[in-house]
């Protein structure tokens, strides 16, 4: 066998072996609440995840250290069957209820049409990659309809993949070498906390986990019910935007549930590694680090404008209820978390949709939980463009530094960190408009051409707020378009690229 499909496979196994520990782990909510129907669906599907894993990791032996090369593939391929296998509990859930086996007890209003959409296994699929990915879409119509355990399941997948499915792999089943570095790295972070990077994973579970816990206490207190603001603590840390109720948190009508959500979407937009600062009492960090400081200022600023135009383009009787709304929803769109108060595509301006749609694109911080391509290579086009631009203006023997958060960067570390940003940022916007493009000629007619570019962006961006397109109706065709954005969203894109790039050449070239 290819020593390179080797390597891929035998990480695939691990990645699926951690997953069956997801689904074994979900075995207590049936138990507590009683829906001891859905056990039997989500035992088996831990069994499917194991037993293939298993098999595949004692079929390969032993495998090489992954390279780069190798990382990239194993984080796109894993991303994929992780959405694949995770989709079994919806399925077989819904199976479940609807053939009724006796012996299982299943209740008479378990049958509904919300979980009924989930008999087709592509809406499964969707609602898999969606959680995995954190981007929040649904093929859900009433949410509160679903059983306890698929609520978890939606909310739990958000909550791992907001830290990252191989972050929890490395965590669990830490691979010797720089192996572990290499899968970390694949994933779309660099930075460390310690010079272990199984020692950094770890760290980063456990600030995960504590702030759960806080954002949980945080929601109860502001009034939700208990179960509510566990999911909705896992779902908003992890800036994923799944929900229990039908209509996000709008359901709530409740203006101190809306601001308390903020902190806990701000939470999940700061770095790990300025948390870990933090919380060892370095406070500086909030202001000091140049991520951090500009996600206050970028969420101040564009929850400010989209009040301005909310109060002016009048779906808001008052300058609090334009606030209210501006601030929350700008927030859930630039943090990528998709929690909604309101009904975008119905009663908003074009103009407030694009404000959106911008806070979308670019995203929080680098090393966090959001989406979009990130304020850091945002800040790095702006400020390297204006720096190729000033040197016009200098001799060509004068000596000039270029410093970004706190380094100063030669010419070849800034041409290397300005190409990587530019490229990452072309291709987040070559792939958005061929996805626009392509839901364009998909969707019914009465959705705008505003609606359509929200849609796509929030897919690619791992938002999940929708104008309403997305949902169990929509075509085959569109489905499959806005996964394969979810997707390569929350990789940023290239490690997809490479793994098909890998099947088309069937892996014989370099």
């Amino acid at each position: 066998m290819n020593p390179r499909l080797r390597t891929i496979l035998f990480d695939l196994g691990r990645i699926l072996q951690a997953l069956s520990g997801m689904m074994f782990l979900s075995v207590a909510v049936p138990i507590v609440w009683g829906e001891y129907y859905t056990i039997p669906s989500l035992l088996i599907s831990g069994g499917l995840a194991l037993g293939l894993g298993i098999v595949i990791c004692e079929w390969i032996g032993e495998a090489g250290e992954p390279g780069k090369l190798h990382g990239m593939m194993i984080a796109a391929s894993g991303w994929f069957f992780v959405a694949l296998l995770g989709s079994l509990p919806f399925v077989l859930i819904a199976w479940t209820v609807r053939l009724d086996p006796s012996w299982l007890a299943v209740p008479t209003d378990a049958d509904t049409a919300t979980l009924a959409a989930f008999r087709a296994p592509l809406n499964g699929v969707f609602e898999s990659m969606s959680g995995f990915t954190g981007t929040g879409l649904t093929m859900t119509v009433h949410e509160n309809e679903l059983p306890r355990t698929l609520q978890w399941w939606r909310s739990f997948t958000e909550w791992v993949g907001g830290v990252g499915v191989i972050v929890l792999t490395t965590a669990i089943l830490s691979r010797p070498g720089s192996g572990s570095l290499t899968l970390y790295e694949s994933e779309a972070r660099s930075e460390k906390i310690h010079p272990s990077i199984v020692s950094t994973v770890r760290t980063i579970w456990w600030i995960f986990v504590l702030f759960t816990f806080v954002s949980i206490a945080l929601l109860w207190l502001a009034g939700m019910p208990i179960w509510d603001a566990i999911n909705h603590a896992m779902t908003g840390l992890a800036t994923g935007g799944f929900s229990v109720t039908d209509n996000s948190i709008g359901t709530y009508q409740n203006a101190v549930i809306e601001f308390a959500l903020i902190p806990v979407m701000i939470l999940g937009s700061i770095a790990f590694p300025v948390h870990y600062l933090i919380l060892q009492g370095d406070l500086r960090n909030l202001y000091r680090d140049l991520q951090t400081r500009w996600v206050f200022i970028f969420f101040g600023v564009g929850s400010t404008v989209l009040t301005v135009l909310l109060y002016h383009t009048g779906p808001y009787q008052t300058l609090f209820q334009s606030f209210r709304s501006g601030l929350f929803q700008f927030v859930s769109a630039a943090s990528c978390t998709g929690f909604q108060t309101a009904a975008i595509g119905q009663t908003w301006a074009p103009i407030t949709q694009l404000t959106m749609t911008f806070g979308m694109f670019v995203g929080a911080a680098a090393g966090s939980t959001v989406g979009g391509i990130k304020l850091i290579r945002l800040l790095t086009l702006g400020k390297g463009t204006a720096y190729r631009i000033m040197s016009v203006f200098y001799p060509a023997s004068a000596v000039r530094r270029f410093e970004i958060d706190g380094r100063t960067l030669s010419d070849v570390e800034l041409s290397r960190e300005f190409e990587e940003a530019a490229i990452i940022t072309l291709l987040w916007l070559v792939f958005l408009v061929i996805g626009l493009v392509g839901l364009l000629l998909l969707v019914p007619q009465r959705f705008t051409l505003g609606n359509v570019i929200f849609e796509i962006a929030s897919a690619q961006g791992n938002v999940g707020i929708s104008t309403g397109i997305t949902g169990p109706t929509m075509s085959t065709a569109a489905k499959v378009l806005l996964m394969f954005n979810m997707w390569i969203g929350r990789l940023e894109i290239i490690p997809v690229l490479v793994l098909l790039r890998s099947i088309l050449l069937r892996g014989d070239r370099p």
